[in-house]
């Protein structure tokens, strides 16, 4: 996995820790989204990938964001304020069967404004389940965000489950598939809510594009 693993200068970063996470509030309309005055981080990726125990990792709090086994969860835009200097944004998943068409299409709608108009965002960290075969939506949402220029990288997820990339083909596979479509991976993590893996390196890849917006 080296090929695509945090690049050396982010080691050296020193590490950025939370010392506080505020829930904002949930949003549906673009412009009731809090002001659009500092960096912001959105994360997406299917329903139950881990986007909710994600965040609580990186903010090392048990239940900032709600985790559900029930996929569909989160419907909303959640916003949380970072140490009052940048925002994270907790996106509703998408894939997920069991909802009206309507209320799916009223997603992607929500979705594909919030990344293309929302003038702060910084990135977007695109969650990829380490525990299954590579998913054509994964795929095709790289893709999109691709067709947008809309900047992201790749979390893989739940990497301490058994049937993670560790014991699997998975990495090869899903390298494979992407690049189908692009000349190389984009900046990759891997990570486990569990045994907290990734969270140094996502939050100094974090800190490094914040430091460049001072």
């Amino acid at each position: 996995w080296s090929e695509i693993q945090t690049p050396d200068f982010l080691h050296s970063i020193i590490n950025m820790d939370i010392h506080k996470a505020d829930f904002i509030g949930s949003f549906t309309q673009l412009h009731d989204c809090p002001k659009p005055d500092r960096p912001e981080y959105a994360f997406i990726g299917r329903s139950n990938v881990g986007k909710s125990s994600l965040i609580n990792m990186l903010c090392d709090r048990r239940s900032l964001a709600k985790t559900s086994s029930q996929p569909g969860k989160t419907q909303t835009m959640n916003y949380f304020s970072i140490d009052n200097q940048w925002y994270l944004v907790d996106l509703p998943g998408y894939g997920y069967a069991r909802i009206a068409e309507r209320t799916r299409q009223y997603w992607k709608q929500m979705i594909e404004r919030y990344m293309i108009q929302r003038p702060n965002l910084q990135c977007a960290f695109l969650l990829i389940d380490s525990r299954i075969p590579p998913q054509k939506i994964d795929l095709e949402f790289a893709n999109w965000m691709g067709s947008k220029q809309i900047p992201f990288v790749l979390v893989f997820t739940k990497t301490d489950k058994k049937k993670s990339l560790k014991n699997s083909t998975f990495f090869s596979n899903f390298k494979e598939a992407f690049l189908e479509n692009w000349s190389s991976l984009p900046q990759s993590f891997f990570t486990s809510a569990k045994s907290k893996v990734g969270r140094s390196d996502i939050l100094s890849f974090i800190e490094e594009i914040n430091s460049n917006n001072l």
